[in-house]
């Protein structure tokens, strides 16, 4: 009986240690969204809030403050209260630039200077609830085209009290949203439907990829940390989405926790001009045989939907 007891305990510790972890981060908020009005970023804002907390997920947002001024560059209250709406909920903020700037196609000046101002307002909701900003995300995860810039540009974000938060599941959860308001401003009931019931499965398929890719790496599964946006295909299927993650095992962590696997603590060694997850920086610089191949594509009909087929 000792002995099956022993047995039992020995197997439940390593289940308990080879549980899969997964950290989500959500980018441009407070809402990505073609329509401006308020009501719909507000209906957004809630609906991806109430997943949230219902899986009592911790997660780590990132602002794009250009969203919350006014067309006469006065601060707008009512999408400031957005931001509000996610602190309330014990949710952290991080700095993802003040408009969406491309780190490619501007000076290195002007990307810190783009970065300053983009922490203006998040810092100060942060502080008058006891906490600090700590965290910033490239827009486009472009992240340097040479060693030189990624230096300069670490030492300034350490400077200014920033981590750089990075990224191993990356997906195009952003198509299926354009996909998704489209088919909802046509009012095609069917592709709405259609592209709805393709998404949980299409990240599914992502996340098996990215699981496939830090075992040809490692030879085990990192903590995983999951990049969304704050868009409409998330506020009606971020449940399912979790949901699904909780069917592979997984148990949702911070980004704090997730940072802590030693994966993250490889450098970035990645010069090339595309925004890509950190599992394939460092595929590619290891050599292209550790490239995991395969890797899922958009559905045809969702790319169509979207427009993004035509660019």
């Amino acid at each position: 009986m000792k002995k099956i007891l022993f047995l039992i305990l020995i197997v439940s510790a390593n289940v308990f240690a080879q549980q899969r972890t997964i950290a989500i981060t959500i980018d441009d908020l407070p809402v990505v969204s073609p329509h401006t009005d308020i009501s719909n970023r507000q209906a957004i804002t809630r609906r991806i809030l109430a997943h949230l907390n219902k899986a009592k997920a911790p997660v780590t947002a990132f602002v794009n403050e250009t969203k919350l001024y006014d067309s006469s560059g006065k601060p707008d209250d009512l999408q400031i209260d957005l931001l509000r709406m996610w602190l309330d909920q014990g949710i952290d903020l991080g700095n993802h630039t003040y408009s969406h700037i491309s780190l490619n196609a501007v000076t290195l000046s002007e990307y810190e200077d783009n970065i300053l101002k983009g922490e203006i307002i998040t810092k100060r909701l942060m502080t008058e609830r006891g906490k600090t900003i700590s965290y910033f995300r490239h827009p486009y995860l472009f992240t340097g085209r040479t060693m030189e810039i990624k230096s300069e540009l670490g030492k300034f974000l350490t400077e200014h009290g920033y981590t750089i938060a990075p990224i191993s599941f990356d997906d195009g959860d952003y198509i299926f949203a354009a996909a998704y308001e489209k088919a909802l401003d046509a009012k095609d009931k069917a592709l709405v439907k259609r592209i709805g019931k393709a998404y949980v499965p299409y990240m599914r398929s992502k996340l098996e990829y990215w699981e496939r890719q830090s075992e040809r790496l490692f030879k085990r599964e990192i903590a995983q940390t999951l990049l969304i946006h704050a868009n409409i295909i998330n506020s009606y299927y971020l449940g399912d989405l979790i949901a699904m993650f909780k069917k592979r095992g997984y148990r949702l962590i911070s980004l704090d926790e997730a940072l802590k696997d030693d994966f993250y603590k490889l450098p970035d060694k990645y010069l090339g001009r595309g925004g890509i997850s950190w599992l394939h920086r460092v595929a590619l610089e290891r050599g292209k045989e550790f490239l995991e191949p395969h890797e899922p594509s958009i559905p045809d009909f969702v790319l169509k939907a979207s427009g993004f087929d035509s660019e």
